[in-house]
């Protein structure tokens, strides 16, 4: 389909959404990609879906019949200058930084000003936006860490709220669906290239045994158990002996439990499988941290 322009000068197509995902499968939609509030604005006139990088998401093999949209121009920029007003010596308050901006991109900009307060969000393929939104992280850290003010928008407009202002808990912010984080103000803390570097460098090795493959991330959250222990998904997983299982060209990932890869030609069908045979197997209630779609 050959890209058209909305009345507001965004730009409209059908595109395969398999080509924006981390693990390579989905259907097709009509994507809108918006580049300011009014762009923004017309193309949540109509039922919408908000895709980042697609990291953690399962988009159906039929696609999805709403709009999916996706973030540009304004929303993609990146404006790290410290507020003077708002800023310390122990505290970088920042400009407004997109919810379209690359979270790897990102980081390698805060490590060069020395910057910290993200290094535990090392090595996740997503945008700012929804990193904010289903608030990633590792064992060394989440997004909210680093959070100052969060530019939230729903088809009424555009509101700015803090983080104190949301129920935020691991892997949730507490924003609900049909809201989109547009934009972020970071709060930083001052350090040098060669501290920050070497938090993410150690949030980074404990993700060596990740597999390699086209995968989403992490399937299922850690769950807690009854005497209110947290415990690893993967290691239930791996218990369960299902390490390496396969459902057409998806595979339990051998290196970690908690990951399916596709091995290329995977569908959405597939990883379905492996989430229910999971499910069954495993003996602990486990939560999905994938999204799927629809």
């Amino acid at each position: 389909m050959t890209a058209l322009l909305s009345r507001t000068g965004a730009r409209v197509e059908r595109l395969p959404l398999a080509r924006y995902t981390t693990l390579g499968v989905g259907g097709e939609a009509e994507v809108w990609t918006v580049q300011d509030h009014a762009q923004l604005l017309e193309a949540m006139e109509a039922p919408y879906r908000i895709l980042g990088g697609g990291s953690n998401l399962v988009i159906a093999d039929q696609g999805v019949p709403e709009r999916v949209i996706r973030l540009a121009g304004q929303f993609a920029a990146t404006d790290l200058t410290p507020d003077p007003h708002l800023s310390t010596s122990d505290q970088i308050v920042t400009g407004w930084v997109g919810g379209g901006v690359p979270l790897p991109g990102l980081l390698r900009k805060l490590q060069r000003l020395g910057l910290g307060n993200l290094e535990g969000t090392v090595g996740i393929p997503a945008q700012l936006g929804g990193a904010i939104w289903m608030n990633a992280g590792t064992r060394y850290g989440e997004t909210f860490d680093g959070l100052h003010t969060l530019e939230i928008v729903t088809p009424e407009g555009a509101r700015q709220v803090t983080p104190d202002e949301l129920p935020w808990t691991y892997r949730s912010s507490g924003i609900p669906r049909n809201h989109i984080v547009t934009r972020a103000r970071l709060n930083l803390r001052p350090s040098t290239p060669e501290t920050v570097l070497d938090r993410m460098q150690a949030a980074d090795v404990a993700r060596k045994g990740q597999p390699k493959n086209r995968t989403p991330g992490c399937a299922f959250k850690n769950p807690t158990l009854e005497d209110g222990q947290k415990v690893s998904a993967g290691l239930l997983i791996d218990r369960a002996g299902l390490k390496g299982m396969q459902a057409g060209q998806a595979r339990i990932a051998p290196e970690h439990g908690n990951f399916i890869v596709n091995l290329g030609g995977a569908t959405a069908t597939d990883v379905h499988a492996l989430l229910q045979l999971i499910r069954e197997r495993v003996p602990v209630p486990l939560e999905l941290e994938y999204e799927l779609w629809p």
